[in-house]
This record gives structure tokens, sequence and C-alpha cells, in this order.
């Protein structure tokens, strides 16, 4: 057969040659739209907070490949549920396209609790959004420094700045409703421990002030009260008026005051001032 090759004219084996080259590119290009799948397209089902392997096997059965590329944390998402796909549901494209998928996490990931005491209620809730927790409940409570932030709560109980808490989080937060428009006697603390004294003032709706610790005090939790700004009284014997959200200074000493048969506290010795 080589020989009968080798016998003909180049020419002739050149055209053979020509021939069989545009008869593989003719099927070739006849058999590329079927290869390629060319004019065979699908329309992208919707997968949106569907389970992964719900999501999975609905794409897949429709002819398109699955690809887990991102994981993010939404509270409002059960876990392994698809956030996002790419292409967007409603999309035409080719059959066996891959279709990209954003899952939702199982276990939220956690962050630092900002201090939020002091801000505003709005640059509360901005804060906490910046950080992906949310507002829960809010309290009010009079105080002086309107719609301001006094405590911050989780699950009922305060939560101090910097502990790691789960991403999600509801914070309640205690917020300042001003001063009150009624006004009540000042509550007599003189002789009260420290802590007798905060929990009255709470009752009262009171803010505490300023805190004077003699400096022989080592329990001040236990320490007494012995004077109070604004007293129960004035110097003219008459009842001192306090509206809800003022604040009431003390002065707090080991030893417990005396008061008289009237019920006025000796005068106490003054403490010491810290430099």
């Amino acid at each position: 057969m080589f020989n009968k090759i080798t016998n003909r004219s180049f020419g002739f084996n050149l055209l053979v040659v020509v021939g069989i080259l545009a008869v593989l590119g003719l099927l070739f290009f006849s058999l590329l739209g079927i290869i390629t799948k060319h004019g065979d397209t699908l329309t992208v089902p919707d997968v949106y907070k569907k389970n992964i392997q719900e999501a999975t096997m609905i794409l897949e059965k429709e002819g398109f490949s699955v690809d887990v590329r991102d994981s993010i944390y939404v509270d409002s998402l059960p876990g392994l549920a698809v956030w996002e796909q790419t292409p967007a549901k409603g999309s035409i494209v080719k059959v066996g396209r891959t279709i990209y998928l954003t899952i939702n996490k199982v276990i939220p990931p956690m962050v630092q609790m900002p201090d939020l005491n002091g801000l505003t209620f709005r640059s509360a809730e901005m804060t906490l959004h910046s950080l992906r927790l949310n507002v829960g409940d809010t309290i009010y409570k009079p105080d002086f420094a309107t719609n301001t932030v006094l405590q911050q709560l989780l699950n009922g109980k305060v939560v101090k700045p910097g502990r790691e808490i789960p991403e999600g989080s509801n914070i309640t937060l205690v917020l300042s409703s001003g001063t009150g428009n009624t006004e009540n006697p000042a509550p007599d603390l003189i002789g009260l421990t420290f802590l007798e004294a905060k929990e009255t003032l709470s009752a009262s709706n009171l803010g505490l002030g300023t805190v004077l610790i003699d400096p022989s005090v080592t329990d001040t939790a236990n320490a007494f009260v012995v004077k109070q700004t604004p007293p129960r009284r004035n110097s003219l014997n008459e009842l001192n008026m306090v509206r809800a959200g003022e604040t009431i200074d003390l002065w707090l000493s080991g030893n417990r005051p005396t008061k008289d048969s009237g019920g006025t506290p000796a005068p106490p010795a003054e403490p010491e001032q810290p430099e």
C-alpha cells in the first residue's frame, strides 16, 4: 500500500490530504453545536432560602453544576440555607452552567460588645448594626440626658463592653427619658449602707451622683452614708423636693452616723478630698 502511495504523483497525494482535512473540518463544525450545546438554554430556578442539599438537587436536576463559593451569617435565615445565587434566578444561561451559591453559616461568629453608654439611640443603633447586632427592646428610665443609653442588656443582664457575644444578638437598650415633672421629697439616705442607698435611689427613679469615700473605708458596699446632697431637709427644716432622673451625691464612711432625737444626723467629719 505504501508503494501505491509513493508511486502516485505529489499533486494527487496533496489533493487527497486536502480532501481528508476538508471532510474532518466539515465534520467538526457540524458537530460543534452538539458538543457545545449551542442554542440549548435554561432558566435558572430560584433556590433562595432553600437548604443546600435541596438547592443542589434542584439545580443538578435542571442540568446545572453547583459550587458553594462563600458563606455568611444571617440570624433570620436557617443554617445551611442559600442566601445568594449567581447567576440570579430567572437568568437565561446555557445547559451545564455552574451556579455559585452563598450559604448561611450554622454557628454565628462572635463579635465584641461595644460600649454604648452615653450614646444617643441613633448612634447606638448604627454601632450595633455595623457589628451585625440588633436592637432588641428599649426601656426608658428617668435621667438628665434625654434619649441617651444608660445601660446595655443581653438576655436581661448587663453586658460589659468587650465581651464576646454571638453575631445577630438582640441588645436591649435602657434609655433616658429625661427628668420627670412631678416633684417628690428627697429620700433620707443617712445611715444606710452604700448598697442600700443605691437600691433606694433606683426605687425612687433617682440617679447616683458623685460619691466621696473616706480613706478608712475598706468595704465600699457596706460603708455608711454620712452625708447627701441635696439633703432630706434644708436649713429651714423644710423637705427638699427632687424630680425623677435627678442625682444625689453621697459621702461614705466606715462608721455609722448618729442621729439626734429629731432624726437629724450629727455633722460628720468631712472626708479627705483626693488630690
